[in-house]
């Protein structure tokens, strides 16, 4: 089943400062959607809203039709997971416990897991090559492998939605690229629609289907990858001039972009 969410003329801030003046978006289908644009653009901001953790100023997100702040959270939960951009657990908690965590929207209060738990656990933790570290202690493990488990409680909610904050933010390339593929297999396998806040342009041109830039806490452009990945464009979001091409890697094409110069002074 496909699940649809909405802003309409939604309106974001913080204490009193509007971030977000007004924002209308609408995802209606599974696929991969990057979300870019310049530091303090509202990229956050805008995912925040979408995945309930921020109550708009003004207008409102809709989940399916329905205004998601008035959903029970364990309804929403069953629809979407987050993985914000700063995640915490215990130390010593295991990964398979953290994993568990995924199964809460689906048990009441000192419910104990069902072997259908068990199953969703154990398969999320299959999906992001994390079974033979599952009893492992979360302060054990590289960012790498945190960030895989992370993941991995998500997939145990099984959402049909999943939204990411930066999640490759402190990775070295070996593990952006290996999350990035994780979840690009996700997309495909599971049909989940993802939606994800990304500052790497080319992991953005790389994985996703559809791009949604945004500027001064509006949407600048949004479109396919090929819309919306042009040097025109990166120089308006970024004031950088870049050479947008196309390269051929293991049988499939996809945009790089190479920034080589400001055409903007600092802070302009």
């Amino acid at each position: 089943m496909n699940h649809t969410i909405e802003a309409r003329a939604v309106k974001l801030g913080y204490g009193g400062k509007v971030v977000v003046p007004k924002i209308d978006l609408r995802v209606d289908k599974p696929e991969v959607i990057s979300i870019i644009g310049p530091n303090g653009s509202g990229k956050s901001t805008l995912l925040k809203a979408l995945s309930r953790l921020l109550a708009p100023v003004g207008g409102s997100v809709l989940l399916d039709g329905k205004d998601i702040h008035r959903l029970p959270p364990r309804e929403v939960a069953k629809v979407m997971a987050i993985l914000p951009q700063t995640v915490q657990a215990p130390g010593d908690m295991t990964v398979c416990d953290l994993v568990a965590h995924g199964r809460m929207p689906y048990k009441r209060m000192f419910e104990q897991l069902a072997d259908a738990d068990r199953d969703c656990i154990g398969a999320a933790l299959e999906a992001t090559g994390m079974q033979g570290l599952q009893h492992r202690r979360l302060d054990s493990l590289s960012g790498g492998e945190r960030q895989r488990a992370w993941l991995a409680m998500a997939l145990a909610q099984q959402p049909r939605l999943l939204l990411l904050d930066e999640p490759t933010t402190y990775l070295d390339i070996h593990h952006q690229l290996e999350f990035m593929k994780l979840v690009r297999k996700f997309h495909q396998d599971m049909q989940l629609t993802v939606i994800m806040v990304l500052h790497d342009l080319n992991h953005a041109a790389r994985f996703s289907q559809r791009i949604i830039a945004v500027k001064d806490g509006l949407v600048f452009a949004d479109g396919s990858v090929r819309e919306i990945f042009t040097a025109e464009n990166l120089r308006a979001l970024y004031g950088v001039e870049t050479t947008v091409m196309t390269i051929e890697q293991g049988g499939s094409s996809h945009l790089v972009c190479f920034p080589h110069d400001c055409c903007l002074p600092c802070g302009a």
